[in-house]
């Protein structure tokens, strides 16, 4: 997954204020406690992040 197709799921799920506040201040337990921002720094697959935010945000099927 492109990063840019992550940032589109992560807006089309959340808007883009909420999603960009979940990236930065929501620290996610299978990404290890990190945040989304601290993950993609660290060089995590979107893909992996992605599957996070959906476990952790139960996102409906259709996005994930």
């Amino acid at each position: 997954m492109r990063l840019t197709d992550f940032w589109q799921r992560m807006e089309e799920q959340f808007g883009a204020a909420y999603a960009s506040s979940i990236a930065r201040d929501q620290t996610l337990p299978p990404l290890g406690s990190r945040t989304v921002e601290e993950a993609l720094a660290e060089g995590e697959d979107p893909k992996r992040i992605w599957r996070a935010v959906c476990e952790v945000f139960d996102c409906p099927s259709h996005l994930r």
